[in-house]
């Protein structure tokens, strides 16, 4: 029996997207742990957590979702966050919605290759990073590239809204 390839992780919607649009990434896939976050994932591969990149699905006042991508040693202001995009409030989505919308189980949240289009919003700072690693589409599966990848790709909209941990 041939040995499985344990770099290589099978197509997801997000690693489709990547390739259709030519993106350079690699893939490191980790074991997943139930509620390792991103701590877990930086610890295995051995990465900065800082530029582990976190994908929240979150939704305004009017149940409208949105994508907000934050280092993962970090946590949201939602106050912050809804005041930058003219919101009234801002808040997580239940797991179960947010599954429904990205078309992802959480844990394994991309904002590639997403069900439904929504707008993205990007911790300023993260562009500052030279690379990036962020879910692949699948838990246990990180892919990195460039930050500005996001941009380009998502029309992600810098914003500052992070909150140390």
């Amino acid at each position: 029996m041939a040995k499985k390839d344990k770099a290589h992780v099978s197509e997801t919607p997000a690693t489709q997207l990547l390739k259709a649009h030519k993106v350079e990434f690699t893939e490191h896939p980790y074991e997943y742990v139930e509620h390792g976050g991103t701590s877990e994932s930086a610890r295995q591969l051995g990465l900065d957590e800082h530029a582990v990149v976190k994908t929240l699905v979150m939704q305004d006042q009017d149940a409208r979702p949105l994508l907000v991508l934050m280092h993962g040693d970090c946590t949201v202001s939602t106050k912050n966050l809804a005041r930058q995009i003219g919101a009234k409030s801002v808040e997580p989505c239940k797991p179960e919605v947010a599954n429904r919308h990205s078309g992802y189980l959480v844990g394994g949240t991309s904002p590639f290759g997403t069900r439904k289009e929504m707008p993205v919003y990007i911790e300023s700072s993260i562009l500052d990073l030279p690379r990036i690693a962020i879910n692949g589409g699948r838990r246990g599966f990180l892919v990195q590239i460039a930050p500005r990848v996001c941009v380009e790709l998502l029309n992600a909209k810098p914003v500052q809204c992070a909150l140390a941990q």
